[in-house]
């Protein structure tokens, strides 16, 4: 586990039509072992704020520290699963888990027992040796938290992990993922558009204010743990529910 600090980064992208500030002073913390959920309008930067975190982009201003040590603009700090399961279609499950580990020149022979070996906390026990093709949505998305995971990583970024998915998969994945979690321990930060997913598998949650994105928001998901989905119909739930969605409809009235 480890501790990540996003300290007044700030982003202007140049487009033909002028300069376009994404991102403005933007400061948000994840302790160790938290899991930490984003939500915004569209556009609002959050991709773009995790391509920073990740070191796929350099900020204008403002640094990403990892335990006390400045990353900004290094790559392979954190693992990073985008919003499309991005899983090469010409190899097996296991051969895209152990991707990580070939990008790292690392023993890819071991990464392929460890890949195995968790195939069954992936809900994916009789597919390592198949195709994405041949796999449903929702095992194609478990499919590319295996290859997360095994990056080795203490902080994990999920851009919107389970937004493809019809409901029913999208409830089950997030119980699966929050059972995930307590065995991993690793730190987590989400970006998701679901207040109920968000508020299910979060300790806290930013709010965002449309481009540029600075935080409007910051609540403490006071919630019991383990949760279920039966706690959506609380009314603990929906008073934090209520919260975030006045903040949101007060953001997207200033679009």
């Amino acid at each position: 586990m480890a501790t990540l600090d996003v300290r007044g980064i700030s982003k202007t992208f140049q487009t033909p039509d002028g300069p376009v500030t994404v991102i403005d002073r933007l400061t948000i913390r994840a302790e160790a072992g938290e899991f930490v959920a984003i939500i915004g309008p569209s556009g609002s930067g959050k991709s773009t704020l995790f391509n920073i975190i990740a070191g796929l982009e350099t900020p204008d201003s403002g640094a990403i520290v990892i335990d006390g040590v400045d990353v900004t603009g290094r790559r392979g700090r954190v693992a990073y699963m985008p919003q499309r399961d991005a899983l090469l279609p010409w190899r097996s499950v296991i051969e895209n888990a152990v991707l990580p580990t070939i990008v790292q020149y690392g023993d890819v022979a071991a990464a392929r027992r460890e890949a195995r070996a968790l195939l069954d906390d992936f809900g994916l026990t009789g597919w390592g040796d198949a195709r994405p093709a041949l796999l449903s949505g929702g095992m194609r998305q478990r499919a590319a938290l295996l290859r997360t995971v095994l990056w080795h990583r203490p902080i994990m970024l999920l851009d919107e992990p389970f937004g493809a998915l019809d409901a029913l998969t999208r409830a089950q994945l997030q119980q699966w993922l929050l059972r995930l979690w307590d065995r991993l321990d690793r730190t987590i930060l989400l970006v998701t558009h679901d207040i109920d997913e968000a508020l299910l598998l979060a300790d806290r949650v930013y709010v965002l204010t449309p481009r540029p994105a600075q935080v409007a928001l910051e609540l403490t998901v006071d919630l019991p743990r383990p949760r279920s989905y039966a706690m959506t119909a609380e009314p603990a739930f929906a008073r934090l529910k209520l919260r975030l969605q006045q903040v949101l409809m007060e953001e997207n009235g200033r679009l």
